[in-house]
């Protein structure tokens, strides 16, 4: 379904029902997709939220821009047109760092905080080749798969691998050179440090692009009574790596905590 968001059309998929709430927020390169597999173990129990951020899957591009801010802006924007009041933030690599942002605006209704392989609060420096690897990391099919490869430790289903590819080809030239050159350089360390609802990290045992060591060291310290779960075998692509363990993981939570 459609919701304009500001002046920007976000599509917003919402299914099951239950109480809190979740809400999905997905990685650079993804979109609400990367989650259904996740979500269809956890709607029975829990109304499901999911949406394509600006400039990917289904949403508009935006003009506005795509600093931390206003991703943030547009998911509170989303929570609010679907008149959610009691959920659990669910961020996956560029979007636990949006979720990280918004959990410590410490917005109404907020219950809990699950980052998934979360990017750091912290400024991430890349050096030069690293970075023109980013930037060309969804140019075409051939660097899609390349991408895959370096950030799943598994092999994949034929139609998972073809549904990536799609998913992260369909992000506009904006929103892919966004996060390497805006979000992934934004400093919110100060700000994470206000997080005061219980959170969970969860880390990939294979994780190269964010180790469960840098979790600890750069997340998990910055947030008062944070736990960490390491899924062993799991790349940074958890919920497509992992999804069963990883919805296992957010209903334990959930019960746990809620």
């Amino acid at each position: 379904m459609e919701y304009i968001i500001g002046d920007i059309a976000i599509n917003v998929e919402d299914s099951g029902t239950g109480d809190p709430t979740l809400v999905f927020l997905h990685y650079w390169g993804g979109t609400s997709r990367t989650w259904f597999s996740v979500i269809s173990d956890l709607k029975p129990d829990y109304r499901c939220v999911a949406y394509d951020s600006r400039g990917w899957g289904l949403s508009e591009d935006s003009i506005a821009g795509f600093s931390l801010e206003e991703l943030a802006i547009e998911a509170k924007g989303v929570i609010n047109a679907l008149r959610v009041s009691n959920y659990v933030l669910i961020g996956h690599s560029m979007g636990g760092k949006v979720a990280q942002l918004l959990a410590s605006q410490r917005p109404e209704g907020l219950r809990g905080l699950v980052l998934v392989a979360p990017a750091t609060p912290t400024r991430t420096h890349f050096p030069q080749a690293a970075l023109q690897q980013q930037l060309h990391a969804y140019d075409d099919r051939s660097t899609v798969l390349q991408t895959i490869d370096f950030l799943s430790a598994k092999s994949l289903a034929p139609e998972t691998v073809e549904q990536i590819i799609e998913d992260s080809l369909s992000g506009s030239p904006a929103a892919k050179r966004a996060w390497p050159t805006i979000g992934i350089l934004e400093d919110i360390s100060t700000e994470v440090s206000k997080i005061e609802v219980p959170t969970l990290i969860i880390a990939g045992g294979r994780d190269r692009l964010d180790s469960v060591d840098q979790h600890e060291r750069e997340v998990l310290s910055r947030i008062r009574g944070a736990e960490i779960f390491v899924i062993p075998k799991s790349g940074h692509l958890i919920p497509i790596d992992e999804p069963k363990e990883l919805a296992f993981a957010i209903r334990q939570f959930v019960r746990k905590r809620m």
